[in-house]
């Protein structure tokens, strides 16, 4: 391993990246290299690039491989691992140390996630024993308390269950007391005394800012009984701990008010309103006895009031007291804080009007870095979502949509008419400021401040996938758009202020859903002039604009369909595309994702409309796609690129089959490209839109496919982990359309290989290999595959034994009954029972019994339909399962069946999906809220899906089936009417059994 270092080095350089990361994770798999590459980070002898990289490769290794993927880090290791980690940890405290502290602490975070508290339980005690209330002993403090931050903080998001509740209590009996004696020793040397130096009081005061973020991790879920009792000790009005540092700002800690970086007296503050918040809507009760809540409100507006810290340095801090505000505003227990007039017209010209109006570097943010005030810009939509979930969220919330948060939480709060009233006194006079003087330098701003101001007192409620989706009955936006916002979206370019046109269009794409239909079609043609706008944040946001109202819903139906842009589509396409073409650069090419969401969006829009002009559209998609693939830098990008031919070939090839040859000879070679060079980011994407195309084919498969085929079955091209949901899909691609030959050639036997070798094994991967699986049985005939079912059975019982999961179990149940269901020539039920009995004698009796009949109960919805029919088939064509000792289990067997016609909704999962609608998934496809779109691990192509494919489609009414074939069996096997009986007659399920049977015979079926 002498040449780990060279290896990391190397694979920070672009061109020697892929190889050198090739080599690491063959490295990576030799015995004892973890603990080598920990030594590596640790030694400060070593490039601080080179541990760096290797603390980066040290979690993901341990991401990937601790629980995931193959192969798993052996036992021993973990161990040596976990009992090295934490001393690490303390001997990284030097302050040039932290991005690897910070790393070796997420590695701590992701292993504590697996193994804490069971297979690591002296973790809390290790921590613990570090911690010291000592002068001499922060910086060591430091790391220890980062260390439990980073696995204690992930339960702000986790859900309340049993097993989290025993966690927290784990560590509350070990980790409570001794935190708070550091904590109180902290705040009296901070507080209190004198401090040696300026670094020593720096590190004090940033392990308080740690202390106070694990002070909210152990509230977070519930309040332990620890800080309940010591609650009047920290948010005491008066003497409290929390309020006396809102008063504390050292001078000798005060940074620069223009630097983005917050003084620690800052991010202290900060952190206390955001505990502040929490107990005011998670625990009022402890704060409605005291006055504690009037005291937080005082100390904001000390620090707030007529507009003080305007720097970006206390952004942080004014949007989260803002954020506590609107909090406690809306719990309803302080209304007489906020009731009169005279207090919300002091809040409005004290604190909110000073941190909505724009301020310079805003402006200069606007002209020199348009692309990130487009994205902390539109997130005021998410944000305006705030007076629907009760709140915003921390992360990401500026101090303009903090102070507009407050007003929303005002007028839902009972205020609402005072506060229109103040807030449009202010919109009127802004507004009069503006018609004074239109040319004047500042005069714009006043405008602009008016527009922001009468957004969010009029946004009652908002989503970011709609929009404002409720608005307040005191303000019509509607009149506001005409008389004063339209006048900005119909100006020439230089007519007034390019932030003006901005507010318009944003106008627009916050209230898009209180304008009819019309209304909006007669304002694309504007949106259209703004997306050849030369300043980028106009075209930027007239392209989402544009891209929200056309996934505008009525219902469950898009509100625009093809034929309401048939004319404007292939113009908006051309301004957009142009735009994109335009950066020169793959990276400047790639680096606008929301002009590529508006192209995507409207192609799925324009549906057929788009089929006359498709070979120039998909030329220019082409030629964007081979600019970008030369440096992928930009994910969602990427997905809107190949959504956006995804769905051109979709619906083109719809309405114009012989087409699809154009899209493979335009296609084929650029996909090869990107699997010769292997851009693993591409990769997922291009298997997916190959199987698209494949599975349009009906006759004989054209040989550039075939010839892909070899590729596709090497181990590397299974390597990564994104690739491997496409690859499936295109192998059953191949085995649908091009069974014959792979049964021919026995090529199927490399994809038997492939689910044996890399997908069952795997815990992550096990469910694609149960879907390989499936396929082969649907479309590899019976005769090849027989001599091949031993050893693929035996693969699965050793798993089972070796490597339960509930899901893995869920699937080799569900694979079991759907080889039974199947209909295919030569594949009755026993094809495969008589393969398990071949592995061991009489082994089916007890698989039925222990692994497969406890499951049929617990089958998804979705899966029953399968589940009823290889059941039935089971009961009926199998003789195996009349003979001994399998007979035994065939009423406890038909009882399960019944019982799954108990719930109506069951029943009607059972029927055929004939009915279900091909393009459901491309009317739901958004990236705003559902968390679809790029994913590290496996990124999905909605329009590249096609409908559900039900594999016993021949089966329109199961319980009709099961009738049928019960009736067919008695017939040809009297002896089954007896065990029909015995399962009417015993067991918890005879009562529903025997109504079924009844049933049955009612319905005519001779049973």
């Amino acid at each position: 391993m002498s040449d780990l270092p060279s290896l990391l080095l190397a694979s920070l350089n672009p061109t020697t990246r892929k190889q050198a990361e090739q080599n690491l994770a063959a490295l990576s798999a030799q015995p004892g290299f973890l603990s080598v590459l920990l030594l590596l980070i640790l030694s400060p002898t070593q490039d601080r690039s080179v541990r760096l990289a290797g603390s980066v490769f040290l979690k993901n290794t341990v991401k990937r491989r601790w629980e995931e993927d193959e192969p798993l880090i052996p036992e021993e290791e973990k161990k040596l691992l976990r009992s090295q980690l934490v001393p690490a940890m303390i001997s990284l405290s030097d302050p040039t140390d932290k991005t690897l502290r910070a790393q070796v602490a997420e590695t701590v975070s992701i292993i504590a996630g697996y193994d804490f508290p069971a297979r690591w339980d002296d973790l809390i005690d290790l921590l613990v024993g570090a911690l010291a209330p000592s002068p001499g002993a922060y910086a060591t403090n430091l790391s220890v308390l980062e260390t439990a931050h980073s696995i204690f903080g992930r339960w702000r998001s986790e859900m309340r269950s049993n097993e989290l509740y025993t966690v927290i209590n784990f560590v509350l009996s070990r980790f409570v007391d001794p935190f708070l004696q550091v904590l109180r020793y902290t705040a009296d040397m901070l507080l209190n005394k004198p401090l040696a130096s300026k670094q020593e009081a720096e590190t004090v005061a940033q392990a308080l800012v740690v202390m106070l973020h694990l002070f909210y991790d152990l509230a977070c879920q519930d309040l332990p009984p620890a800080l309940e009792d010591a609650q009047a000790e920290f948010f005491g009005p008066e003497s409290g701990m929390f309020t006396r540092f809102l008063a504390w700002d050292p001078p000798e800690l005060q940074g620069d008010a223009d630097e983005p970086t917050p003084s620690v007296p800052s991010q202290i503050k900060t952190a206390i309103f955001e505990l502040a918040e929490l107990y005011t809507h998670r625990y009022p009760e402890l704060l409605i006895s005291s006055s504690s809540v009037e005291s937080f409100v005082r100390a904001l507006w000390t620090l707030l009031g007529g507009g003080q810290r305007s720097g970006v340095a206390y952004d942080g801090l004014v949007s989260q007291s803002l954020r506590f505000l609107s909090t406690a505003i809306r719990s309803g227990n302080y209304r007489g804080i906020f009731e009169s007039k005279e207090t919300i017209s002091g809040l409005v010209e004290g604190v909110v009007v000073p941190n909505v109006t724009l301020r310079e570097h805003e402006v200069e943010q606007f002209e020199d870095d348009p692309l990130e005030y487009v994205r902390v810009d539109l997130s005021f939509a998410s944000a305006s979502a705030a007076s629907s979930t009760g709140g915003l969220t921390a992360e990401g919330t500026t101090r303009r949509q903090a102070a507009a948060d407050v007003l929303r939480a005002l007028v839902a709060s009972g205020f609402e008419s005072d506060t229109t009233e103040v807030v449009l006194g202010w919109v009127g006079r802004g507004l009069q400021a503006y018609a004074a003087d239109p040319k004047g330098e500042d005069t714009w701003k006043r405008k602009d401040e008016s527009v922001y101001l009468l957004t969010a007192v009029a946004t009652r409620g908002a989503t970011a996938q709609q929009g404002v989706t409720s608005t307040n009955a005191l303000v019509d936006v509607v009149q506001f758009f005409s008389q004063h916002v339209f006048e900005d979206l119909q100006a020439a370019a230089d007519a007034v202020h390019p932030i003006l046109q901005v507010d318009a269009i944003r106008f627009l794409y916050s209230f898009r859903n209180q304008l009819t239909k019309e209304q909006l079609i007669s304002v694309l043609p504007f949106l259209l002039r703004h997306l050849g706008s030369s300043n980028y944040v106009c075209y930027t946001y007239a392209a989402t604009t544009i891209e929200r109202i056309l996934f505008i819903k009525r219902g469950t139906q898009l509100l625009f369909n093809q034929e309401d842009i048939r004319e404007i589509a292939p113009q908006l396409l051309n301004v957009v595309l142009a735009k994109i073409e335009s950066g020169g650069t793959p990276e400047k090419i790639a680096e606008n994702d929301y002009l590529m969401k508006c192209a995507m969006r409207v192609i799925l829009t324009a549906r057929s409309t788009l089929v006359p002009g498709y070979e120039s559209l998909l030329q220019r998609l082409i030629s964007i796609l081979g600019a970008i693939a030369k440096n992928p830098s930009n994910p969602n990008f990427d997905q809107y690129i190949f959504e956006s031919i995804s769905a051109l070939i979709r619906f083109t090839v719809a309405t114009s089959p012989q087409t699809l040859s154009t899209f493979e000879q335009g296609l084929f070679g650029p996909f090869t490209f990107i699997l010769q060079q292997d851009i693993d980011q591409f990769i997922p994407y291009a298997f997916q839109i190959l199987s698209q195309m494949l599975e349009h084919h009906q006759g004989d498969v054209p040989a550039d496919y075939r010839s892909l085929l070899p590729f596709l079955l090497q181990p590397a091209s299974w390597a990564q982990k994104g690739s491997i949901p496409g690859l499936v899909r295109l192998l059953k691609a191949f085995l649908r359309r091009d069974g014959a030959q792979l049964a021919s050639t026995g090529q199927f036997t490399s994809v038997l290989a492939v689910v044996q070798q890399k997908l069952i094994p795997s815990k992550v991967n096990d469910t694609w290999g149960f879907e390989l699986l499936q396929a082969v049985l649907q479309y590899i005939p019976p005769a090849a595959l027989g001599q091949y079912m031993k050893s693929i059975l035996t693969m699965l019982l050793t798993r089972l034994q070796t490597a339960r999961t509930d899901i893995y179990l869920y699937s080799l149940v569900y694979f079991f009954i759907f080889a039974m269901a199947i209909d295919v020539d030569g594949s009755a039920p026993d094809f495969l029972i008589g393969a398990i009995e071949q592995v061991q004698p009489h082994l089916w009796s007890q698989l039925l019994g222990n692994v497969v009949l406890p499951q049929v109960s617990k089958m998804l919805p979705k899966d029953r339909k399968v589940v009823i029919i290889g059941m039935s088939k089971m009961l009926t064509q199998s003789n195996i399962m009349l003979s001994d000792p399998a007979v035994t289990q065939w009423p406890a067997a038909f009882a399960e069946l019944v019982k799954l016609f108990t719930e109506s909704k069951h029943l009607q999962s059972a029927q055929s999906t004939a009915a279900e609608d091909p393009d459901e998934m491309i009317r739901s496809l958004d990236y705003e809220e559902q968390g679809v779109g790029y994913q590290a691990a496996y990124s999905k192509l909605a329009a590249s899906e096609a409908a559900t494919e039900d594999p016993v489609a021949q089966v329109t009414d199961p319980r009709a089936f099961v009738g049928e074939q019960l009736a067919l069996a008695v017939k040809r096997e009297p002896r089954l009417r007896g065990l029909v009986e015995a399962a009417a007659q015993s067991g918890a399920a005879a009562p529903v059994v025997r109504a079924f049977v009844q049933a049955l015979t009612a319905a005519g079926y001779q049973i």
